[in-house]
């Protein structure tokens, strides 16, 4: 009796469509592709691109920061020559980055 009914009204946006309420989600899922998504797969295209580059006498550096010259070269292994007459084998996934030539120099 003393009690009045209670109604739900309408929100400030007004009855909108279901897009507009999701429209936040996907632009934040747009902002997050340019941001992380797609210079990641660049990244991974470069990487791929150079490790079927590598060639003999070229020279890298590994994961684990070794540095040497690359002197024979396989489908999933690199032979480096890391000091004279001393070879290491790694993974070709281990060589992070490729050294302009003339860099090491004692070797």
């Amino acid at each position: 009796m003393f009690i009045s009914n209670a109604y739900a009204q309408s929100g400030p946006f007004g009855g909108g469509s279901d897009l507009m309420s999701f429209l936040p989600i996907i632009l934040m899922f747009v902002v997050l592709y340019f941001l992380m998504i797609r210079p990641q797969m660049k990244r991974q295209k470069e990487q791929k691109s150079m490790m079927e580059a590598l060639a003999k006498n070229d020279e890298v550096v590994t994961a684990g920061g070794v540095l040497g010259k690359v002197t024979k070269v396989t489908d999933a292994y690199v032979t480096l020559e890391v000091a004279n007459g001393t070879e290491i084998v790694v993974q070709k996934v281990a060589v992070t980055m490729l050294l302009p030539k003339g860099t090491i120099k004692a070797i």
